[in-house]
């Protein structure tokens, strides 16, 4: 699709959607709000992480037409305009390597020095706009705590304030883990409070490792989930075929289940 096509695609979406909107349009989109629209934003994001994850070209295509259309509808609530205009301009001030590079300035040549440059701009405009200058505002305190840990390792890192190596974080995720031991083996009842301080902590170094190597947590963690999805209902059906029931299983019967699955989906 040409670019004069997918702008003229696009256009035709926001008079779609502002006719949705309009006095006698349809009664339900009029009665939206950004409140209303929350669920369904975080409903096709994930759609879309979903078929990122699988790397299905088609659905991702049909899940990135539902995710724009819910990022037109928000825009249209607010000034369609004005968040185009907004990002473009943010888009332009933050690659000046791109677009306003000076004669003889050195151009960036790897993605590292691209993001560090990302953020002294960012931190620029935070310090302008009448709010104390700090590093980690604006990352969202609504993101997933595993990924918002992430992003809170990145900018730290931006400025240097990073382990050297992966093996380091190993060895502080290993510190972390005889913290918790410690709080779990110390006899009584466990510290409930001190407990889920240490959990957090070495959570938060799970995902600086995860940092350090180059993958994303969060969609590392999805993938776990399929992958323990998929081999758990395996064996429920050769459990269910056999006419027997988990409940009344003993736990190292599920686990011999369990390695045999394991087995047959690995060969």
């Amino acid at each position: 699709m040409s670019k004069l096509t997918a702008a003229l695609e696009f256009t035709r979406l926001v008079d779609i959607v502002a006719t949705l909107r309009a006095p006698d349009g349809c009664p339900w989109d009029r009665e939206q709000t950004i409140d209303s629209l929350k669920p369904f934003v975080v409903e096709e994001t994930y759609e879309v992480l979903e078929a990122i994850d699988r790397h299905d070209h088609r659905a991702l295509c049909e899940e990135l037409r539902d995710f724009v259309f819910e990022a037109v509808f928000l825009a249209q609530l607010e000034s369609i305009a004005d968040s185009l205009k907004s990002i473009a301009d943010k888009l332009v001030r933050r690659h000046p390597h791109v677009f306003a590079r000076e004669a003889g300035e050195p151009p960036l040549e790897s993605a590292g020095q691209v993001r560090a440059r990302w953020e002294e701009i960012k931190a620029q405009e935070r310090g302008g706009d009448g709010n104390p200058k700090t590093l980690l505002r604006g990352i969202p305190s609504a993101l997933p705590a595993l990924l918002r840990a992430y992003q809170i390792g990145l900018r730290a890192a931006s400025v240097g304030f990073d382990w050297t190596r992966a093996g380091d974080v190993v060895g502080k995720i290993e510190e972390e883990v005889d913290e918790l031991r410690a709080v779990v083996e110390a006899g009584g009842a466990v510290d409930q409070a001190r407990a889920e301080e240490e959990m957090g902590d070495l959570l938060f170094s799970i995902a600086n490792l995860s940092r350090k190597l180059g993958i994303e947590p969060e969609t590392a963690l999805r993938k776990a989930n399929e992958k323990f999805t998929r081999r758990f209902e395996a064996m429920e059906r050769h459990i269910a075929d056999s006419a027997r029931t988990m409940s009344a299983m003993t736990l190292e019967e599920l686990e011999r289940e369990w390695e045999r699955v394991k087995e047959t989906r690995e060969q």
